[in-house]
């Protein structure tokens, strides 16, 4: 929750921006690595493989996330639970142990998404810098969700340097000798 999910930014340069969405790949890829991990050892928990109707939700589960959500019974939503949530003010609450894994397969689910569409930036990116534009530009570019949306090209004030300029004197007082 300490990441800008909505940023205008200024680059120098098409590779300062690619670069900087490579860096948001990499970040999101150890992100999905580590709640892969994480889902897997939960998965694989003893306990939890000896009560049959948490093995028979998980399957649901992962059912429903590789078909994008959809089920016969709720075509209008784009996910549908397996456990009870309760509302509780702006915020969904559960108790239930298949919550867990709820969140983490949703998360995995979400963050694949963003790693997808990062990719798609960056290589549209990175044709942006065989074509070669200007290095008299600013790129000023719109991030939501961290992946580069939009791209405003600014010419560069070149005369930037010679508008201001700097100047002063200085004095100093010489103090009587004793």
């Amino acid at each position: 929750m300490d990441g800008c999910l909505t940023e205008i930014r200024t680059f120098y340069s098409p590779k300062e921006l690619r670069e900087t969405t490579e860096t948001e790949i990499n970040q999101n890829k150890m992100l999905l690595e580590d709640y892969s991990q994480w889902l897997g050892s939960l998965l694989r928990n003893p306990e939890s493989s000896k009560d049959q109707e948490w093995t028979k939700k998980i399957a649901e589960l992962q059912k429903l996330f590789k078909t994008g959500g959809k089920t016969a019974k709720k075509e209008n939503k784009k996910t549908s639970t397996l456990t009870e949530w309760i509302q509780f003010r702006d915020i969904m609450l559960c108790a239930d142990s298949i919550g867990e894994a709820e969140i983490l397969f949703e998360a995995i689910e979400e963050l694949k998404s963003k790693i997808d569409k990062l990719e798609k930036a960056k290589n549209s990116i990175a044709d942006l810098e065989k074509h070669g534009l200007g290095k008299d530009l600013l790129y000023i570019v719109y991030l939501h969700d961290g992946v580069p949306e939009r791209i405003y090209f600014k010419p560069k004030n070149v005369d930037f340097a010679n508008k201001f300029e700097f100047a002063a004197d200085f004095s100093v007082i010489k103090q009587a000798e004793q």
